[in-house]
């Protein structure tokens, strides 16, 4: 395939996307392929397992064709390479090429127009840093990575591409002081909360755009703006927006626990409520550190601080029984949680907000002074 085919491919490819002019002249010009390496990893009908794409096994017609989907690529899977893997893969993605309209429309929601400086927290391939690069210039725009293979490859496809913004090998949650203070902090990693090092790197009146997500699985997506007096609020944004999490955000390991033991009453919600995306969140909030297993009418929370379970089961006569051990009465707060949400018309996670402060990082439903939930800092 020539350059100029790759050229058409990359403007198909910005026909898709919803965005402004100026994104979509750098989707037009920055080369994806640089930035996938020899292979990737593509979803099978097994969650954990993997088929690997090599570009070596492809023609150049075959190999671009898949680079220029809109579609995310693994390429990392449990901390090995996929280039270095073949046949299938099995374990959990920990780095990946974002599909590209993500990326855009997560950089239009930092409300990026020109002129500002921007610390990225996640290097990953570096495919947003080069998008951000092209349109605000090298030296405008910081990455930080933690995983020193993938920064490494990071670096050299940006150099290929052209590239060369600050890039900094370490823990994305502690951010870079080295070019502070920055306009807009953007997160392609999610967190369970807004690490407070970000809070003093950004400048008052700057922006912080970063998904949360928690052990349940829950997400938003936040956009908040830092005030002069050390604190950050903003409403979370309409986009469901999934990224994977920083790695030390993440649950810890877990045993095999005796599910369903505990004492049973009549359950006040129906236990499917946790399926919906905005039913999940609020549950979450209630119960942030529960891991959710299974799901309709069948679900345990399980919380790995304390071991405390609650397990839900159909009731033959009609509703929902809930069973619960342990000295935190997790389905109690999920209850509570849920009927407030319900009372509220059950919306979106963009009904609610975040306030950040050094104390405390509290969201609200509705507004500031509205039912509150505290994220485990």
């Amino acid at each position: 395939m020539t350059v100029h085919e790759a050229v058409g491919l990359r403007s198909a490819l910005a026909d898709q996307l919803t965005c402004g002019p100026a994104w979509r002249e750098a989707v037009e010009a920055v080369p994806r392929e640089h930035f996938l390496g020899s292979a990737i990893a593509r979803a099978t009908e097994y969650g954990d397992r993997w088929e690997v794409a090599r570009r070596e096994e492809m023609t150049g017609d075959e190999w671009l064709k898949l680079v220029y989907r809109d579609e995310t690529w693994v390429t990392q899977v449990d901390g090995v390479m996929v280039g270095e893997a073949r046949g299938l893969v099995c374990g959990a993605p920990t780095s990946s090429s974002t599909m590209p309209g993500l990326v855009v429309r997560m950089l239009e929601a930092a409300r990026i127009s020109g002129g500002e400086k921007v610390l990225e927290i996640g290097t990953g391939t570096g495919y947003s840093t080069a998008l951000m690069c092209h349109r605000l210039g090298d030296k405008a725009v910081t990455s930080i990575e933690y995983d020193q293979v993938v920064a490494g490859r990071a670096r050299d496809a940006l150099a290929a591409a052209g590239y060369a913004p600050t890039l900094v090998v370490g823990d994305g949650l502690a951010g870079y002081e080295g070019n502070a203070e920055y306009d807009r902090l953007i997160a392609t990693c999610s967190v369970r909360y807004i690490p407070i090092p970000w809070m003093w790197q950004v400048r008052d009146g700057g922006t912080i755009t970063a998904p949360l997500s928690g052990w349940m699985g829950g997400v938003a997506f936040a956009h908040l703006t830092v005030a002069d007096d050390g604190t950050a609020s903003g409403r979370f944004l309409e986009d469901d927006v999934y990224f994977m999490t920083a790695r030390p955000h993440g649950p810890p390991p877990m045993s095999s626990p005796l599910l369903g033991i505990g004492n049973g009453r009549g359950s006040r919600v129906d236990p499917r409520v946790l399926d919906d995306p905005a039913g999940l969140f609020v549950g979450q909030l209630a119960a942030p550190s529960a891991v959710k297993l299974g799901g309709g009418a069948e679900v345990a929370l399980l919380d790995v601080a304390t071991g405390s379970q609650a397990t839900t089961r159909p009731d033959p006569a009609g509703g929902w029984t809930v069973r619960q051990h342990g000295p935190l009465r997790l389905w109690d707060a999920v209850e509570d949680a849920v009927l407030v949400w319900q009372d509220a018309g059950s919306p979106h996670q963009s009904a609610y907000g975040l306030t950040v402060s050094g104390e405390r990082q509290r969201v609200w439903l509705g507004d500031p002074g509205g039912p509150s939930w505290d994220l485990p800092v």
